[in-house]
């Protein structure tokens, strides 16, 4: 006999989270705009989300991975040239990318990109990363020393790593 109770679970409901384009801080640095939209504070640690405009010609992220979490890419605009393992691939708009965790990736416009590249991209579960994004800036900016970085790679879960197929890549573009 499977016997049940009716229990009246309380639960708080989520706020929605809207995030106005022209409202949104912005992170800016010689290689792209950041444009805040949601930390993991604000989703209840589901996600974070921001809006990365990259301009042509320009470095991107170096590869990395993170341990904790997915990282997710929807291209706006332009086009993404991504590394994804030992593997290099083109993004265009329209084209949906989710590299799991504990997967080198990097990315960048691609070369021929006149449009550089205009990219949505979510982690999840969500995770502090708006200050990384701030340092990011800094660091990029000369205002703070890149090893910033790697003194707080465990606190932003973001790894970096040698790739030398991604090397490769960036070396024949030079």
């Amino acid at each position: 006999m499977i016997m049940t109770t009716n229990q009246h679970i309380e639960t708080v409901p989520l706020a929605p989270v809207l995030a106005r384009g022209d409202q949104a801080e912005t992170c800016a640095d010689p290689s792209a705009v950041m444009t805040l939209l949601a930390d993991s504070a604000q989703t209840d640690g589901a996600f974070t989300s921001y809006r990365s405009t990259f301009e042509p010609g320009t470095a991107g992220a170096p590869a990395h991975f993170h341990t904790r979490g997915w990282e997710l890419f929807f291209v706006l605009g332009g086009s993404l040239q991504v590394l994804l393992g030992e593997e290099v691939t083109l993004l265009s708009p329209g084209d949906f990318l989710a590299v799991p965790p504990n997967t080198p990736h990097a990315f960048r416009p691609a070369p021929d990109s006149a449009a550089g590249a205009d990219v949505l991209c979510v982690f999840t579960p969500g995770m502090d990363r708006f200050d990384y994004l701030r340092l990011l800036g800094r660091v990029t900016r000369g205002e703070e020393p890149a090893s910033r970085l790697a003194e707080t790679s465990e606190r932003f879960d973001n790894h970096y790593v040698d790739s030398p197929v991604w090397r490769a890549v960036l070396e024949a573009s030079a």
